[in-house]
């Protein structure tokens, strides 16, 4: 009797346990179903009575993205009307022309003509402005995304009317569309006899495939040790990031595991082939915009001491999202695991909802922080992207340059120059002469562009607290002198800063005759992750010391 009245007493809590959790689950759906009706009495009202018409379609997209928002950055929406950008930034294809055109201040300008794409067959350049798209007078058209009407069929018609720098007459070009492949390898080659060099900018289908044929080509030519950027990546499918990785690490071993709130996203990932090579040195370059999968890989070469990472710390995105398919040929991609690289560490940052002005994380508390271990026994930690081997300063640009980019007068200065000289030299060569930069300082001269340099913010920091703490008139006499010695003059800065302009312009010029294999090419001299990587393959004790235990 006793052991029976036990038997009970044990139960009876169980049970209580069972109709609390189908309690609070029925109570959750009554809510949901109690709001859902609100927001569509809500939504009627509203459609009757507002004093202006509203758009249905546009008021609950803009409603739903601000509730997804509330989540995390990474849950999204798409329209049916999105499905397309959708299934491009999936599969890294779509039905187009295979140009990128920027709008604004009413002017629809070609900005980039990709390799081997029906706007670079038909003569598209850099600088065109598109005046018309089928008779279809942009001038006239507000609010419109262009891209949607140079997107087609593939193999039907486009006509376009653009005006060209130099040419009076407008021009019109037929195209015929086609699919346009988003390139993940925009680039690979030699960086020198030994080295090679794979730019790695996504994740699409096809990205394996791509990283590996170039390796491989790369290897046929002598490479002994690469280069793998993945600098500005912002990631993609994971699947990818597993085959990339399985590039350089064994059959069997694991890549990535997933642990979300559903019991079938908690999965463990391995390499599933067998590896092209385990022993060529490599270098993985990152910055504070290589995220998820890109920071996936980045994280399995270091936590397996495969190669050494150089550069800044990466974004912190340790979320996996799963594409979900809704009503009426619509989709969200919903946040549904977090991710975890081998040594064990998940880097995603604490506070996603709080970053610096440039995406980073910043410094994340060592309280915040749990020390792992890498194969070897070196200690990484999580909690804020993954911290490079070695790491470099960011480039910053002068207040003078941002200015000059932020006004599009590189872009425009190259659109001249291009009309003006029908060939310069291969990419690798091609330098301005100081003559060359004089002509630009002098066509600069009636344009519109000014900036504040830091000297000039720290002084308006320096007034305004002078005067809220009413000692201004104090330092009044000393502050209108400095800001009269200080007071940045263009003329001036574009001699200081002659070295950093002339790169960038030399770089511009050179996108509107290479496109953007040239571009990287050129800007292989000076750019300091690379440069660290190629000294550091001259070094192999310190690449070997850097993988050992510390």
């Amino acid at each position: 009797m006793k052991k029976y009245l036990r038997s009970i007493l044990l139960a009876a809590p169980v049970v209580g346990g069972l109709a609390f959790v189908s309690f609070r689950q029925d109570d959750r759906l009554f809510e949901i179903a109690r709001n859902l009706d609100i927001y569509a009495t809500l939504f009627k009202e509203l459609n009757a009575y507002y004093v202006d018409e509203i758009n249905p379609n546009q008021l609950i997209k803009t409603s739903i993205d601000n509730m997804l928002r509330s989540l995390d950055p990474y849950t999204v929406y798409y329209a049916e009307d999105d499905i397309e950008d959708y299934m491009t930034m999936t599969t890294g294809k779509y039905n187009g022309i295979g140009a990128m055109v920027n709008s604004a201040d009413g002017k629809h300008t070609v900005m980039m003509v990709y390799e081997d794409t029906p706007a670079q067959k038909a003569g598209l350049q850099l600088g065109d402005e598109i005046t018309k798209i089928n008779d279809i007078d942009l001038s006239t058209r507000e609010d419109f995304d262009t891209g949607k009407l140079l997107k087609g069929q593939t193999q039907t018609a486009v006509k376009l009317t653009v005006k060209r720098y130099g040419i009076t007459k407008p021009l019109e070009i037929t195209l015929n569309r086609d699919i346009v492949k988003v390139t993940n390898v925009p680039y690979y080659g030699m960086l020198n006899e030994d080295v090679g060099y794979i730019d790695l900018k996504d994740f699409t289908a096809t990205a394996s495939r791509e990283v590996r044929n170039a390796f491989q080509e790369l290897k046929g030519k002598g490479m002994k040790s690469v280069v793998l950027d993945l600098r500005d990546n912002p990631g993609g499918l994971l699947n990818m990031a597993i085959e990339i990785s399985n590039i350089f690490i064994p059959k069997g071993e694991e890549v990535v595991s997933t642990k979300g709130k559903v019991s079938e996203w908690n999965k463990t990932y391995t390499a599933y082939n067998p590896a092209l090579d385990t022993e060529i040195p490599v270098v993985v370059l990152t910055n504070n915009r290589s995220a998820s999968a890109a920071e996936i890989v980045s994280g399995v070469i270091q936590d397996y001491d495969r190669g050494v990472l150089i550069g800044q710390r990466t974004y912190g995105k340790g979320l996996v999202q799963t594409t979900r398919d809704l009503s009426f040929n619509t989709k969200m991609k919903i946040t549904t695991a977090k991710y975890y690289i081998p040594s064990g560490r998940c880097i995603q940052a604490i506070d996603y909802s709080h970053r610096n002005d440039d995406g980073s994380v910043g410094k994340i508390p060592d309280s915040l922080m749990t020390e792992f271990k890498t194969r070897n026994g070196r200690v990484v930690f999580d909690g804020g992207g993954i911290l490079p081997d070695i790491i470099t300063e960011k480039e910053n640009f002068s207040p003078l340059a941002v200015s000059l980019g932020r006004n599009r007068l590189f872009f425009d200065y190259a659109v001249k120059y291009h009309f003006e000289h029908p060939t310069i030299k291969s990419a690798k060569e091609f330098q301005l002469t100081d003559a060359d930069y004089a002509a630009f300082t002098k066509w600069l001269g009636d344009k519109e562009y000014d900036y504040t340099t830091q000297v000039e913010r720290d002084l308006k920091d320096l007034e305004a607290s002078a005067k809220k703490e009413k000692s201004l008139e104090v330092i009044e006499d000393q502050l209108k002198a400095l800001k009269s010695k200080l007071s940045h003059s263009k003329d001036n800065d574009l001699q200081i800063f002659k070295p950093e302009i002339k790169k960038i312009l030399e770089e511009e010029i050179i996108k509107h005759y290479y496109l953007e294999k040239g571009m990287r090419e050129a800007s292989f001299n000076e750019d300091p992750e690379v440069k660290a990587a190629l000294a550091l393959f001259k070094d192999p004790a310190r690449y070997s010391q850097i993988l050992k235990k510390k």
